[in-house]
Parts: C-alpha cells; sequence; structure tokens
C-alpha cells in the first residue's frame, strides 16, 4: 500500500503579521475604539478645506444665531458662521499644538532623562533638579505664564505646553534607563569598547520607547486640553481664526439666552479629542506591558 502524501502548508511571513495583528485588536478592542475616534479628527482636521460645509470666517449675519438644522447640523454663531465649520479648522489648531507640543517635550524631555540616567553624578544631579523646578509649578499656571510672557500667538502656546511636558518624559526615561543600563548586554557593549552614545542609541532608546510611546499618546490629550485652556483665556489664536477653546469662551455668553449649540460644538470635539487619546494610552499600555495584558 502505497504511502499518502501529507502535504505541507507553508505560511507567509506577510498573513503571520497580518493574523497576528488582527489577532492583537480582538484583543484590545479598545485601542480600536479609541484609534477609530483620532484617526476620524485627524482625517477631519486634514481635509477640513475640502470637507467643511462653509468658510469658518466668513460672516453672515442674516443667519445669525440659527440653531441645529438639516442645513448647519450645529447650528450657527452670532455673526452667521456655520459653528460645524469652525469646529473642523479648529481640530487643526487644537490638534497641530497637541502634536507640535508633545513632539517638543518628547525630544527634550528624553534627552535630559538619557543623559541623566545614563552618565549619573553631577549630569544627573543637575539635570533632575532642573526637573524638580519645573514640577514646583502648577502645569497649568506655569503654561499661562510662558504664554503670557511670550505673548498670545499659537506658536508660543505650543512652546509653552511643550516645556510643561518636559518633566513628565525626563523623569520617566531616566527612571527607564537606570533600570536598563545595569542589564548583561549593556555590560557587554561596554566591555567591547562601544562609545556612549552608541550604546545609548541603539541598545538603551529602543528598550524605553515603549514607555515613551504611551506616555506620549496620554499627553497628546493633556495638551489638548491646555490648548484649549490657553484659548479660553484669550492666549491662544486670536479671533477671527476658530479654536475649540476660543468658540467656547465666546459662546458662554450666549448661554443665558439658551443658545446651547454655540458651546456644543467646541465641547464635544474637545471631550472626544480627549477621551480618544486616553483610550488610546491605556490600551497601549495594557497592550505593551505584559503584566497588564488581560487574558481573552
Amino acid at each position: 500500500m502505497a504511502d499518502t502524501a501529507v502535504p505541507i502548508v507553508i505560511r507567509r511571513p506577510t498573513e503571520d503579521r497580518v493574523g497576528a495583528v488582527l489577532f492583537f485588536l480582538r484583543r484590545n478592542p479598545r485601542m480600536i475604539i479609541g484609534g477609530a475616534i483620532v484617526l476620524a479628527w485627524l482625517a477631519a482636521a486634514a481635509f477640513a478645506p475640502w470637507i467643511a460645509p462653509y468658510d469658518p470666517i466668513k460672516q453672515n449675519v442674516s443667519e445669525a444665531l440659527l440653531p441645529p438644522s438639516l442645513r448647519h447640523w450645529l447650528g450657527t454663531d452670532d455673526l452667521g458662521r456655520d459653528v460645524l465649520s469652525r469646529v473642523m479648522w479648529g481640530g487643526r489648531v487644537s490638534l497641530s499644538v497637541g502634536v507640535i507640543s508633545v513632539s517638543i517635550g518628547l525630544f527634550v524631555g528624553t534627552t535630559l532623562g538619557l543623559v541623566a540616567g545614563y552618565l549619573g553624578g553631577k549630569y544627573d544631579l543637575l539635570i533632575m533638579r532642573g526637573i524638580d523646578a519645573l514640577l514646583a509649578f502648577p502645569a497649568l499656571v506655569l503654561a499661562i505664564a510662558i504664554t503670557s510672557s511670550l505673548g498670545p500667538q499659537i506658536q508660543n502656546a505650543m512652546i509653552a505646553i511643550g516645556i510643561v511636558a518636559i518633566p513628565a518624559y525626563a523623569r520617566l526615561t531616566r527612571g527607564q534607563v537606570l533600570a536598563v543600563r545595569a542589564r548583561e548586554y549593556i555590560v557587554a557593549a561596554r566591555t567591547i569598547g562601544a562609545k556612549p552614545l552608541r550604546i545609548v542609541l541603539r541598545h538603551v532608546l529602543p528598550n524605553v520607547m515603549n514607555a515613551l510611546i504611551v506616555q506620549a499618546t496620554l499627553s497628546t490629550a493633556f495638551a489638548i486640553l491646555a490648548e484649549a485652556a490657553l484659548s479660553f483665556l484669550g492666549l491662544g489664536p486670536q479671533p477671527p481664526y476658530p479654536s475649540w477653546g476660543q468658540d467656547i469662551s465666546y459662546s458662554t455668553r450666549y448661554l443665558p439666552n439658551l443658545k446651547w449649540w454655540m458651546s456644543v460644538g467646541p465641547g464635544m470635539a474637545i471631550f472626544t479629542a480627549v477621551f480618544a487619546f486616553n483610550f488610546l494610552g491605556d490600551a497601549l499600555r495594557d497592550a505593551i506591558d505584559p503584566r497588564l495584558r488581560r487574558s481573552g
């Protein structure tokens, strides 16, 4: 009796990766929800010039204070400007501030944390005392003070929020580096004569990036809130350019007259954006840290 040949199924690496990603997303539905909302806001902000139904700064007093309708989904303000269009364009400001300010804090804070954690000694003492000085001030108060001194402009708001974000990244990076630098592969790299810069960039930094990615995602939510607070106080983009915080501040005068739709649009935008980034950050933390993974 002839032997029956057993077919050998060879799985392609691409199929394995796609299957792993799908399995990962099934076990982390929060990442799907948070990521979908984040992508939706990024798309709305990026394509606002093409998908916004009206010009966000064009005034039409004949349509002032119209309630939500099929023509104006979120109503109009007292100057006849479409609230939905201003929300979409305002997302360009808030999300750009969030991304750029977080990038500033991530780059500067990570650099300081790597130097303090790896070199130690006087470098660690000097850097961390400066970080402690920044932490002595409440984050939002410090951002307001910096923006007030530099002037009420969106670029200054980015710088202020970026400076406020530096301590979190510096302390997190330093702690991670202190845990990594004594491991065997770091000692082996020093033994063969590798330069400190090469060790930090090739061996230390890749092993602390997971925690930094999670921190960056969560910090973006804080940056959006901080920008909204600065704009609410008049320290962000100046009228007539749209901004979520500025539009809420402007619309508060009409709340006693029950013109609620002027505040609901930008308020819901801030809520959903901050919720999405926090949701995504929590999901990333649980997925990256094996101690926090839940069995599905």
